[in-house]
């Protein structure tokens, strides 16, 4: 119980990912943490997750090496209006070591006023491997809000993409709770990505019914859901745009 940020989002028993228990900090397999399918039931696409708790930062680093992901999107500011959404689970400069797990900061580049982008160089004190993870911090997506506009929202996810690909580990995704921004992130993405590889139907309400098959509730509010659509619309105008006349 502790290790949940909230009562009402928590992993399903049937899809949850599992830590290793023998190298867990607290001798648990939990973390309140979802693999998300897009269509291969093998290999998640994304990880949805809570933001880490002071209790469960070591955690967070042993679900990110133990998946082999190399890319995290945090959606949430640490602090909204003085609530705590996110616990600062990096370190600042240098490195911090989070149970058997060393991160170092790399490099901090700001894009713009509304978004960042980390690199950790990711250490297993264990086994002495390393890895670099990535992180794209996007800052002003308040709590059951939407973003200002869907154009930034868009450019971010561009970024987050062309770091990726052609990996095939699951993205790591994360707000505060792990489900309404989370949600509505993985949502845009995952009919972007369909209709990107050619997809004919693109039925957006079924796609959101198939996340919350895998996570409750993915997508909190009716605004967020609008502005889903709004965004897969504007992206579609904008392929349209740049088609050959």
């Amino acid at each position: 119980v502790k290790k949940n940020r909230s009562t009402a989002v928590v992993a399903y028993d049937h899809s949850r990912i599992t830590l290793k228990v023998e190298n867990s900090q607290s001798n648990s397999d939990y973390i309140n943490a979802s693999p998300i399918m897009d269509h291969d039931p093998r290999n998640p696409a994304f990880i949805a997750t809570q933001g880490p708790l002071p209790s469960t930062v070591a955690d967070f680093w042993q679900m990110v090496w133990e998946n082999g992901c190399v890319v995290i999107v945090m959606l949430t500011p640490l602090v909204e209006s003085g609530v705590k959404q996110c616990y600062h689970y990096w370190p600042d400069e240098g490195s911090n070591l989070y149970h058997i797990y060393e991160v170092n900061l790399v490099s901090e580049h700001i894009w713009c006023e509304d978004f960042l982008v980390r690199s950790f160089y990711l250490k297993n004190m264990q086994t002495n491997e390393t890895r670099t993870v990535t992180q794209f911090h996007f800052l002003t997506w308040l709590n059951q809000n939407v973003p200002e506009s869907s154009r930034t929202l868009l450019d971010f996810r561009r970024k987050v993409n062309k770091c990726y690909r052609g990996r095939s580990c699951p993205i790591i995704v994360h707000c505060s709770d792990g489900a309404g921004r989370t949600g509505t992130y993985i949502l845009i993405d995952m009919v972007l990505n369909k209709m990107a590889k050619g997809g004919k139907e693109i039925d957006i309400a079924a796609t959101l019914e198939h996340l919350r098959d895998q996570r409750p509730g993915m997508v909190q509010t009716k605004e967020q859901f609008e502005f889903a659509l709004t965004a897969v619309a504007e992206e579609v105008n904008a392929i349209l745009k740049a088609l050959p006349q």
